[in-house]
């Protein structure tokens, strides 16, 4: 099948007009026309990624983080970043990016987390852009939560935002962004959150979780390689003759000791 008629199928699901405004999705590198008989599905494209890609001999790599994301002033082997771009069109291997669309669709990355949180009467944290979800669940100690947190994002450490380091606080409503979602933290208080999980959580922007009552839970951005299974999954039902590769390669930059 073609590169245009994979995507064609796969944006019945997930349109590249949910995407937030200037988030770059949908092909990056490559011809619409282009067959594509291999596709290797990753979180990142970075370096070691490539040279998996290529060892496997894919025709496309369908990735949830942009390999470009800012705009390109050149194309040479001297910037790592215009080198990776560099090495995947040299060996025709295209590129096809779902960022924030696959966040924010009805049954898409957002949703996933929620359900494997057991939240219920589930909604939009922004109610703009459908961006995180909120939802209740039994009422729950932070304690045990942190343990469910990391059970079900195969996290061995979590950041916890609180100044009772007890975790006795008892949570009963989850707001959860998958990816940077801090800046979604006035919404979880307005909609009275007891508790945020979300990536990336700077450290002044804590202190105003907490002087709002808000407490957090970072299980850190890479809770996101979880679209890797689901989307393989996916775009094997489109051709069965289609082999669909999931990365084996960890592109988590950060290291817990």
């Amino acid at each position: 099948m073609k590169i245009a008629e994979l995507t064609q199928d796969y944006e019945m699901f997930c349109p590249q007009s949910l995407a937030l405004f200037d988030d770059p999705v949908g092909l990056q590198i490559g011809d619409l026309n282009q067959e594509v008989k291999k596709v290797l599905v990753t979180l990142d494209i970075r370096e070691q990624v490539v040279d998996e890609a290529i060892k496997l001999g894919v025709d496309l790599i369908f990735a949830k983080h942009p390999v470009i994301f800012s705009p390109l002033s050149a194309l040479t082997t001297t910037n790592p970043q215009e080198h990776l771009v560099w090495r995947l069109a040299r060996a025709n291997i295209a590129v096809y990016t779902s960022h924030t669309n696959i966040d924010v669709v009805a049954g898409g990355l957002n949703d996933d987390f929620a359900s494997l949180l057991d939240l219920t009467e589930v909604r939009a944290l922004d109610d703009e852009n459908q961006m995180g979800r909120i939802g209740e669940v039994e009422p729950i100690r932070l304690s045990v939560l942190t343990e469910k947190v990391k059970a079900v994002f195969g996290r061995d450490r979590l950041r916890v935002v609180t100044y009772d380091h007890t975790m006795n606080q008892v949570i009963r409503r989850i707001a959860i962004c998958g990816g940077t979602g801090g800046k979604l933290w006035p919404l979880a208080v307005e909609k009275k959150a007891d508790l945020l999980i979300t990536g990336d959580i700077y450290y002044h922007t804590a202190h105003d979780f907490l002087s709002q009552g808000l407490v957090a839970i970072d299980p850190g951005h890479y809770i996101e390689h979880l679209f890797i299974p689901k989307i393989a999954k996916l775009l094997r039902t489109y051709n069965d003759k289609l082999e669909v590769f999931e990365s084996q390669v960890s592109t988590n930059p950060f290291y817990d000791i």
